[in-house]
């Protein structure tokens, strides 16, 4: 057999879906979903000796099927308006790639919301009727983040979403949930991993900045142009550092003080954003903004140890 025919063997072309599937995940931006229930779970169990291992488990799946549910919806919706085209600087996507259709994308986003649901089931015997609000709502947005007659993405508000979701409402519900406390720790801790979310968002906006100018997807990168959605990254990073000095007024300076190590990361991440152009370099970026987020969090997780 030639190697041409091994190349398009039905196992080759199988494996070939199965990435693509797995790529749709978006497996740079799950740190997303992660890293809240780690901080707040830490954060919980450090501040008020809570942790209970149900809300651990059944947040974190939760969350990871929202957020992959998100970025499914998002796979089909972006093609449907045109957004996702054979030029795209991205990885190439599931309905892009014409592997599978909008609606079955569409119906693999449903099928995640669901398992997000049924993950929430625990959550909502442990937090009451405000959980039920909070998992509906979430679902919800994440649905409308690009579907829907006003996506939050196209008109953007895609950014003010992240901080909202991935941030304060995923941290502070966390903490709720192990602790039965609705604590102004739990807010700016989701300030910080928000805005740290927040970052992947932007540069993923800025790579794709000229394609989604063309079809009139107006994000956050659309609107204020290439220098302007620079200094959001830049904000957006360093706001985090900033939001550290909360930390010391009730005397937690490990918490204030360990996270600026994460500068490391984080400064030559904004320095790379500022010299090179929207291109698929930006793909190394997002990984590199992942890894910033996950720093960043471990060690303000570490300072909580020292309390």
């Amino acid at each position: 057999m030639s190697k041409s025919a091994q190349n398009t063997s039905p196992k080759s072309i199988s494996t070939g879906r199965l990435f693509l599937v797995l790529q749709a995940f978006r497996p740079k931006t799950l740190s997303a979903a992660i890293v809240p229930v780690l901080l707040g779970s830490a954060a919980s169990y450090m501040l008020f000796n809570e942790f209970k291992n149900v809300v651990f488990w059944c947040a974190l799946f939760g969350a990871l099927f929202i957020q992959i549910g998100t970025n499914l919806v998002n796979d089909a919706a972006d093609f449907l308006k045109g957004a996702d085209r054979d030029d795209r600087k991205g990885p190439r996507r599931l309905t892009q790639s014409g592997s599978y259709s909008p609606n079955f994308v569409l119906g693999m986003g449903t099928v995640a919301f669901i398992i997000a649901m049924l993950f929430g089931i625990p959550l909502v015997q442990e937090g009451g009727w405000p959980i039920v609000v909070v998992g509906l709502v979430s679902v919800l947005m994440g649905y409308l983040y690009t579907m829907g007659p006003f996506p939050l993405a196209y008109i953007g508000l895609g950014d003010f979403f992240v901080v909202i979701f991935f941030g304060v409402v995923a941290v502070a519900t966390t903490m709720f949930l192990h602790s039965g406390i609705w604590s102004p720790e739990g807010v700016f801790l989701g300030l910080q991993m928000g805005f740290l979310s927040t970052t992947l968002i932007a540069i993923n906006n800025l790579r794709d900045i000229h394609e989604d100018s063309r079809v009139g997807k107006k994000t956050m990168a659309v609107r204020l142009g290439i220098a302007g959605a620079r200094w959001e990254i830049a904000l957006v990073t360093y706001l985090p550092y900033a939001l550290c000095a909360y930390w010391l007024i009730p005397h937690y300076g490990h918490v204030a003080v360990l996270p600026f190590f994460a500068l490391f990361v984080g400064v030559p991440l904004v320095n790379k954003i500022f010299i090179t152009e929207p291109s698929p370099e930006y793909n190394r970026l997002l990984a590199q903004a992942s890894i910033h987020t996950l720093v960043f969090c471990m060690l303000l997780i570490l300072g909580f140890v020292f309390i």
